[in-house]
C-alpha cells in the first residue's frame, strides 16, 4: 500500500489544486498522472447548476466520441424478424427476443450495451430489476430504443457514451483512455461538452457549468478553466 500511496502522491504533486487549467495543458497533464499498469480510463466530472429533483432540469443525453473509448463494445439487441437480421448485419454481438430475455434472467450478462426495438420493450421491461441497476435499460432519449438498428449498432460500436445528471447535479462521463494522444482526448471531451451545453434546461437559473474536473481512474483531479470552455461553446 505504501508503494501505491507514493505513486499517487507523486502524480498529485504535478497538479496545482488552486489552478484552473487550459484544455491543452489539462489533457497533457491527465496523461502524466496515470500511474497504473493498466490503461486507465479518463473521466470528466461536470458540476451543473441544475436541480435534478425537478423533471424539467434532468440533463441527460448521448454522444458518439470522435475517437471512441479505446475498447471493444459487446452489444446485445432485442429484435425480431427483419430487424434482428438488420442488427446482425450491422455488427451486433447478440441478437434475440424472448430467448435472450430468458438467458438474462438466468444470469447471462456478457454484454456492455443493450438496444431494443420499441415493440420489444414489453419483454425488456420485465428485466428492469436486472438491467436498471447496471445502467443497461434501453431508453429512447439516448437512442437505445429505436427502429433504426443499423445506425444504433454502428454508433455504439464506434464509442457512443451516455450521461445523466446525478442527484447532486453532477454528470460523470468517460471520454477515453490514458494512452490516447492528447488531441484525441481533447476532441472527445469537446464533443461531450458541446452536447452538455446544448442540453441546458430552459428552467436552469444562474451559472450552468459550475465546475469541471478531469481525472484518470486512479489519478488526482484536474480542474478546468471555465471561461475557456464557455468561450468555445458559446
Amino acid at each position: 500500500m505504501a508503494h501505491v500511496a507514493k505513486k499517487y502522491k507523486a502524480a498529485a504533486e504535478k497538479v496545482d489544486r488552486t489552478k484552473r487549467y487550459k484544455l491543452d495543458e489539462a489533457m497533457s497533464l491527465v496523461k502524466q498522472t496515470a500511474t497504473k499498469k493498466f490503461d486507465e480510463t479518463v473521466d470528466a466530472s461536470i458540476n451543473l447548476g441544475v436541480d435534478p429533483k425537478h423533471a424539467d432540469q434532468v440533463v441527460r443525453g448521448a454522444v458518439v466520441l470522435p475517437h471512441g473509448m479505446g475498447k471493444t463494445v459487446r452489444l446485445a439487441v432485442f429484435a425480431k424478424g427483419d430487424k434482428a437480421k438488420e442488427a446482425q448485419e450491422a455488427g451486433a454481438d447478440i441478437v434475440g427476443a424472448e430467448d435472450l430475455a430468458e438467458k438474462i434472467q438466468g444470469g447471462f450478462m456478457d454484454f456492455d450495451k443493450l438496444i431494443a426495438t420499441p415493440d420489444m420493450m414489453g419483454v425488456v421491461g420485465r428485466l428492469g430489476k436486472i438491467l436498471g441497476p447496471r445502467g443497461l435499460m434501453p431508453n429512447p432519449k439516448v437512442g437505445t430504443v429505436t427502429m433504426d438498428l443499423a445506425r444504433a449498432v454502428k454508433e455504439q460500436k464506434a464509442g457512443k457514451v451516455e450521461f445523466r445528471v446525478e442527484k447532486a447535479g453532477i454528470v460523470h462521463v468517460p471520454f477515453g483512455k490514458a494512452s490516447f494522444d492528447p488531441d484525441k482526448l481533447k476532441a472527445n471531451f469537446s464533443a461531450i461538452m458541446e452536447v452538455i451545453y446544448k442540453a441546458k434546461p430552459q428552467t436552469a437559473k444562474g451559472v450552468y457549468v459550475k465546475n469541471v474536473t478531469l481525472s484518470t481512474t486512479m489519478g488526482p483531479g484536474i480542474k478546468l478553466d471555465l471561461a475557456e470552455l464557455a468561450a468555445q461553446h458559446a
